[in-house]
């Protein structure tokens, strides 16, 4: 073979190689999927964003809850049997609002059990799914993020703080315009979180929690880790089953030449908690 030859050779197989690996990856991930649902019982739906590579250029970009999630969900909800039990993987920054509450409320009416597995964060709009939840499942590290409405990037709680504490001749329109748009927000959002606590909580604690999570107590990306939010009153254990846990080897970070964070794959000490 010439040595021209051997060159288109090797062309080919890095222009294979990441496709090939990609498939090996989507059939180890269905794979695992197939093994968790036999094991429970369950209906099992993922929603993860992970940080995704542009081209050649490897650019990361970050991804969030958009409409097209929301629509893959649905169809998922509305391909399962009504009683069959869903296990809804989540892990995500957040997103467009309208559709984390499309993704929220086609939870809340499926008739069968919903958990949620949260393996390491939900915050914002996945913080909102995981209220439509009949049980929320955290790691131990993981958190769970408020649900404070951002307008144009600014926290809406923030801004009527803002045009409360100033006289109103001092205040810019466009500052108003976007405190009132504020306030509508948090409306909204709040009882939408009331509505989905509802059904397993009295009304007055629902209430209370839904103000608790949208009012801007804390920052944005401020996260609760499981007792504060099993404190605050949400139906949260810490029993993640290991394989649930284990999912999140079939969504890698984009390759780097040199790992952030390197350890032993083998487990350490006692087993987790088993899928039954």
């Amino acid at each position: 073979m010439a040595a021209g030859d051997f060159l288109w050779v090797a062309l080919i197989l890095m222009a294979v190689q990441p496709v090939l690996a990609r498939q090996i990856m989507d059939a180890r991930r269905q794979g695992a999927i197939a093994r968790i649902e036999r094991a429970r019982g369950t209906r099992l739906i993922l929603l993860v964003h992970r940080q995704e590579t542009v081209s050649f250029l490897g650019i990361p970009v970050l991804r969030y809850i958009d409409l097209h999630d929301a629509e893959a969900v649905a169809r998922a909800i509305e391909l399962t049997n009504p009683d069959t039990p869903i296990d809804f993987v989540l892990h995500t920054p957040g997103g467009l609002m309208l559709a984390a509450v499309q993704i929220a409320r086609a939870l809340k009416r499926h008739r069968g059990k919903v958990t949620v597995f949260i393996p390491h964060y939900a915050m914002s709009g996945g913080a909102l799914i995981a209220l439509a939840a009949d049980e929320i499942v955290m790691s131990q590290n993981a958190m769970i993020g408020a649900v404070d409405p951002q307008i144009e990037g600014m926290p809406a709680s923030s801004l009527l703080r803002l045009v409360a504490q100033k006289p109103i001749a001092d205040v810019e329109d466009q500052t108003l315009l976007l405190a009132d748009i504020g306030a509508l927000a948090i409306a909204q959002i709040s009882q939408e979180v009331t509505t989905l606590l509802s059904e397993g909580l009295a009304p007055e604690k629902a209430a209370e929690i839904a103000g608790i999570l949208t009012e801007g107590r804390w920052t944005h990306d401020y996260g609760l880790g499981a007792g504060e939010a099993k404190a605050l009153g949400l139906p949260i254990t810490t029993d993640m089953p290991v394989d649930v846990m284990a999912l999140m080897n079939y969504f890698p970070q984009p390759l780097r030449r040199t790992p952030s964070v390197e350890f032993s794959p083998l487990r350490r000490g006692p087993p987790g908690p088993s899928l039954k």
